[in-house]
């Protein structure tokens, strides 16, 4: 089986222009996202794929691989969809985040064995260490799955919903929260790409709504790691406190 990881990386994000180029001790973070995600020997290949020039100029100087995509793409899964297009001999494909500098390829490895499973063609990862404040934050996704693992629901909101129980759900219930890493097998990415975005991906603001609403199962892989990335500026200073 080929396993290939392509990471996404947009130069003008609202949030934070320019960002995939910041300096990290010396790297920038594209450099590290790339190097780390390298770290995973189940991948045959890493692929950057972007829609800007000095992105590509940045990756081919440290050595990488990349791809120039359209501009036109709205996510990361249309960014991965058009590179994977011309990789026929490809099997799997891994969308990592490119805000990720310090990616662990512990997870990667994670989510490419779930694809040991003929019947997994998406999948993603969960992790059950769930605070009070992440219920509370709309910028943490919860997940609600069935017996055998797959997503039933992710939502902004704290889920399942709590009101009517009598105990305490937090400390009884196994809230899942999502960590952004999707792994695809490339026959349903590249039918996922086609697909017409819904109304309830637009009330939640969550792409992998569209992909449940169409009949896709999503299969959750449950981790114990998870890695800051950076959003905003604000961010940095707390990357650069855990680099060596």
């Amino acid at each position: 089986m080929k396993i290939i990881g392509i990471i996404p990386a947009r130069y003008a994000s609202s949030r934070f222009p320019g960002k995939p180029l910041i300096d990290l001790k010396g790297k920038s973070m594209i450099q590290r996202v790339y190097e780390g995600v390298k770290k995973s020997s189940l991948l045959s290949d890493v692929i950057v794929a972007t829609d800007d020039q000095r992105i590509v100029d940045e990756v081919l100087r440290f050595g990488g691989k990349v791809v120039l995509t359209s501009e036109s793409h709205t996510t990361g899964t249309d960014r991965c969809g058009e590179v994977a297009q011309l990789l026929e001999d490809v099997d799997v494909v891994i969308n990592i985040q490119g805000d990720e500098p310090l990616v662990d390829y512990r997870q990667i490895d994670q989510l490419a064995e779930a694809f040991s499973n003929e019947l997994v063609s998406i999948a993603t990862l969960g992790i059950k260490q769930v605070t009070l404040e992440d219920l509370e934050n709309s910028n943490r996704i919860k997940i609600v799955t069935d017996v055998i693992g797959n997503a039933l629901y992710f939502s902004r909101s704290a889920i399942p919903n709590s009101a009517n129980y009598k105990g305490d759900a937090l400390s009884t219930y196994p809230y899942l929260r999502h960590i952004g890493v999707y792994a695809f097998r490339r026959s349903t990415l590249l039918e996922l790409t086609q697909l017409t975005p819904t109304l309830v991906e637009q009330v939640e603001s969550l792409e992998q709504l569209r992909w449940l609403y169409y009949g896709y199962k999503i299969n959750i892989v449950e981790t114990k790691i998870e890695t800051p990335n950076i959003d905003v500026p604000e961010d940095v200073k707390r990357v650069l406190e855990q680099l060596k």
